[in-house]
């Protein structure tokens, strides 16, 4: 299942995927109108409700399409927001989790041997289709960086790298927009990782059971039709079961928190000379059974 976050009528609401992905089956209605089961109003609220929400969606599912219809809405007709729009905490993000991205960063004594972990402030988060404001004011190094995201969905600490995979929801992408300039001025990553507009994300999240294997997916960032990183992440330092892992270690995790994964090799500030982002770029970032999330810097 795909779920997704959206703007319709002038109100927030959310829902899945339905129907070849042409339809939205919207949720946030379907709740308004029956009460047999504690709908919940977000798709926050949803991921918090577990396996009962799950169940619950997989009912309506089995639901006659006609039954269905008064709940069906056009993609066309809506304006895509962030799957989680206003996340509660900050983005956790892995830095240098590709040999070739550290390397490309500094030299192969560059490549970590422990977790690099910062974050990115919710204030950062758009949606799919968002424009990236380019902070001409503050930066002219701004970059771009694709990564799959984790969604966690269940609320855990100390939890065992054998476990670690039951505690997520599902999966996204997000663009891990950089400034770069103030990364370097500021000797650490929150500032120039934290400017509104900075964190890209969508379109939807796919459900855990959706992706057999999500280190076995390719990711590939475009700017304006021309290929920059091209991947697969296959290639992490530290998988997804020791992210999680790790980061719950004396820190509870809870539903709705996210994590990015990290970037491969291909980011602007790796070329010679480097190409950073401008006014009108288009960034096009695809992860294989997520889809692709596409932003134009203003």
């Amino acid at each position: 299942m795909r779920f997704l976050t959206f703007h319709a009528n002038g109100k927030e609401q959310f829902g899945i995927l339905f129907d070849q992905d042409s339809t939205i089956l919207n949720l946030s209605l379907y709740g308004q109108r029956h009460q047999d089961f504690s709908f919940p109003a977000t798709l926050l609220e949803a991921i918090k409700q577990g396996d009962a929400f799950l169940n619950a969606i997989s009912g309506i599912l089995e639901t006659d399409r006609d039954e269905l219809m008064p709940y069906l809405i056009g993609l066309k007709d809506i304006s895509l927001l962030a799957p989680i729009p206003t996340p509660v905490k900050n983005i956790f993000c892995i830095g240098k989790n590709y040999r070739d991205h550290a390397i490309e960063m500094g030299s192969a004594t560059d490549i970590p041997t422990e977790m690099i972990v910062f974050t990115k402030a919710p204030t950062t988060v758009i949606g799919h289709l968002s424009e990236i404001d380019s902070h001409p004011e503050v930066t002219s190094q701004l970059d771009y960086e694709g990564e799959l995201a984790v969604v966690i969905g269940k609320k855990g600490k100390s939890i065992p790298q054998d476990e670690a995979m039951e505690h997520i929801f599902g999966y996204t992408i997000i663009n891990d927009i950089t400034a770069r300039d103030l990364q370097e001025k500021h000797k650490q990553y929150f500032i120039g990782k934290s400017l509104d507009t900075s964190c890209p994300m969508g379109p939807w999240i796919v459900s855990r059971s959706e992706i057999e294997n999500p280190e076995q997916l390719s990711i590939t960032t475009k700017v304006n039709g021309n290929l920059r990183q091209d991947s697969n992440t296959e290639h992490f330092i530290f998988p997804i079961r020791e992210m999680i892992s790790v980061l719950s270690k004396g820190m509870t995790l809870e539903p709705g928190d996210i994590i990015a994964t990290g970037t491969p090799a291909g980011v602007g500030k790796g070329f010679k000379p480097p190409k950073f982002l401008a006014k009108g770029d288009k960034i096009e970032v695809t992860v294989e059974m997520i889809g692709t999330l596409t932003n134009v810097v203003k």
